[in-house]
């Protein structure tokens, strides 16, 4: 139990000591060394996202609300107008770092907002507004994670099988995780799953981080690569899938790492249930469809060479290497949200979500 204590409660993403920086766990290092950043210029901050040293969405989301206001604590501004001003730019500069994911806009636009909405007070009173407002984002996606793992539990029973693809536990959030909150709960509970995790080219955060939590959390799981997801779920080894999500399109469209859509398929075709878990927060009603979210395309040499000692392909061979795709409504069977569980028609029942009052 104390081992599943520190897996559900990774210190991942936090303001330093001196509160005048963003400490983060580098996911770009693990499983094989633990390495903490400490960052302050705008250029670490952006460079962090890009590099995914930090990731998931709320992750992401917890990570921007903290930059943006270490980012201010710098500003050199005469009053509030001005530091608002100033901030407006830092936060696109941020946002440019990985637009597809839904959380980071999100969160800086939810920064900006309390500091537009104190622009008149004086700057001191405007940096404590904005530390406030981070730490309560962080606070929030802590209960958020415990909310989803909660109802995604309901969904799951004792000696399930269980697929995922990429990585959407603690690294990814704060507490528990989203995809991987229902099984790390569960097992707090006594309830065991055996879960088969997508190795998730080409960044490998299957291998590297999900079967990291899960094998420190005493879960029984299986790496297998994503070309063997049809494989097990023919042999009758998988009775859910759970995934993480970027973004979430009014219709139930969902954007999550690349070949989730393939594993949707697949369970489609062989009759296993595919839910998506995530906050309402990584829900964009004013996206229609996933035809209308902005796919980010990645360095080729990620494929070519990336964790390998010498490069796999010819250096004049051409790569094609899009981050995220798109998962169609209709392949999920259900949404897993803080705040209940959303079934067809998404249109409806991501709506309604909005409506409910906290």
């Amino acid at each position: 139990m104390d081992d599943l204590k520190q897996v559900t409660h990774i210190d991942n993403v936090r303001l330093s000591d001196d509160g005048q920086a963003v400490v983060i766990l580098d996911q770009t290092q693990l499983p094989g060394s633990t390495e903490y950043l400490t960052l302050r210029t705008p250029e670490e901050l952006y460079e962090a996202i890009f590099q995914l040293r930090v990731r998931g969405a709320p992750a992401i989301g917890i990570f921007a609300g903290y930059a943006l206001y270490v980012l201010a604590l710098q500003e050199k501004a005469a009053d509030g107008k001005a530091l608002c001003a100033a901030l407006e730019e830092k936060k696109d500069y941020l946002y440019a770092s990985r637009p597809t994911a839904v959380n980071l806009g999100w969160a800086l636009n939810r920064m900006m907002s309390v500091a537009r909405a104190n622009e008149d007070k004086s700057v001191g009173e405007i940096l404590e507004i904005l530390k406030a407002e981070c730490l309560a984002i962080h606070q929030e996606d802590i209960a958020m994670c415990r909310a989803i793992s909660e109802y995604g539990l309901t969904l799951l029973k004792d000696g399930d099988g269980i697929l995922t693809h990429c990585n959407a536990g603690p690294l990814a959030t704060s507490r528990y995780g989203t995809a991987l909150g229902p099984i790390l709960l569960g097992k707090e509970r006594g309830v065991n799953f055996h879960v088969f995790a997508d190795e998730t080219r080409p960044l490998l955060q299957g291998a590297r981080l999900t079967s990291y939590e899960l094998q420190r959390a005493g879960v029984d799981v299986t790496l297998i690569c994503d070309n063997m997801a049809s494989i097990v779920m023919k042999n009758g080894w998988v009775q859910a899938c759970l995934v993480g999500c970027d973004r979430v399109a009014a219709n139930g469209d969902a954007a999550n790492k690349i070949g989730t859509s393939g594993v949707a398929i697949l369970a489609k075709h062989y009759g296993i249930p595919f839910y998506v878990l995530g906050p309402t927060s990584t829900v964009d009603m004013n996206c229609k469809t996933g035809a209308d979210i902005r796919i980010e395309l990645r360095d080729p040499e990620e494929i070519k060479e990336k964790f390998y000692e010498k490069p796999m392909a010819l250096p004049e061979v051409k790569c094609y290497n899009p981050a995220f795709d798109v998962t169609d409504h209709e392949l999920i069977t259900a949404i897993i949200t803080e705040k209940g569980i959303c079934r067809p028609p998404f249109t409806q029942s991501l709506a309604a979500l909005f409506k409910k009052k906290d």
